[in-house]
């Protein structure tokens, strides 16, 4: 793709940061807009999507909490809509696998976009060192309303990886990479995997929507982001996701990393050192 300059919304967030890094390596110019980046963008403040969008050939889309939240694909529809009337005409998406309420968001995207890639994503391995688990991983209790259902975990690395060939080269334009790793994990198998990494004892306490609530409300995560977490949790945890896919490994070229080698990349940053937990 010739004379790129690439958007990345939510560009320090943990999967924008890691984009924004790999194209500013490739020396491709990129803006990051987020509720505190150099170009500030907020959903519900339209006024703000302009400025972030003029001049960029290409965006990459993601939306926090989750597209499946009500009104969410009627926004990215908008935005999508915005999007191409100022010339930007490449946009890559990232949504989740298993959401069946986030397929109106991707198909907003897909019907408004000129050219367009899903990347529709299992969970992230970062998601117990980078955000709303990392406060029970660090007290040794994982409390989730995940049974003894399987998921094949996705490293946020690979994902940033995918995107960014998918923002800036050929072959991605018209395709929904559902990416997951390369192996299926139960709850107690990810505790087993970041106790032997760590050093220390983690265990996976299966819970209710409500004690997952109560837990996550000890790291300061406020009720009306944890319940539709919950409630999201329990819709797709029911065995939907239990299986692996190719596309991460084939838009990558290699093998999709494993999540006992994130664990052990992990636990060597210190970020799971019980001595610097303050989250008790």
């Amino acid at each position: 793709m010739t004379n790129t300059n690439v958007l990345v919304l939510g560009g320090t967030g943990r999967t924008g940061s890691r984009i924004v890094g790999r194209l500013r390596d490739r020396g491709i110019p990129t803006r990051v807009a987020s509720r505190r980046g150099g170009s500030p963008f907020l959903w519900d403040d339209r006024s703000t999507w302009d400025a972030a969008l003029r001049g960029a050939s290409a965006a990459y889309v993601c939306y926090s909490p989750d597209l499946a939240f009500p009104g969410v694909a009627e926004m990215i529809g908008e935005f999508a809509d915005r999007a191409r009337g100022l010339g930007v005409n490449r946009l890559v998406l990232l949504s989740g696998r298993g959401e069946e309420g986030a397929r109106a968001s991707e198909k907003a995207v897909q019907e408004t976009a000129a050219e367009w890639t899903i990347i529709r994503s299992s969970w992230f391995a970062q998601n117990f060192s980078e955000h709303f688990l990392l406060g029970p991983t660090l007290r040794g209790r994982l409390v989730l309303p995940a049974g003894d259902v399987r998921e094949p975990f996705i490293d946020i690395d690979d994902l940033a990886e995918i995107a960014t060939a998918a923002l800036i080269g050929d072959g991605h334009a018209g395709a929904v990479h559902e990416v997951t790793g390369p192996r299926l994990l139960s709850m107690h198998d990810v505790a087993a995997e970041i106790s032997a990494a760590a050093g220390r004892n983690i265990e996976y306490a299966p819970s209710t929507a409500e004690e997952f609530v109560a837990d996550v409300a000890r790291d300061g995560v406020p009720h009306d982001d944890a319940r539709p977490l919950a409630e999201l949790f329990e819709s797709i945890l029911d065995g939907r996701n239990a299986s692996v896919t190719a596309d991460a490994e084939s838009a990558l070229g290699r093998p999709a990393t494993d999540f006992a080698d994130y664990a052990r990349r992990t636990a060597a940053s210190g970020i799971w050192n019980p001595h610097i937990e303050s989250h008790a």
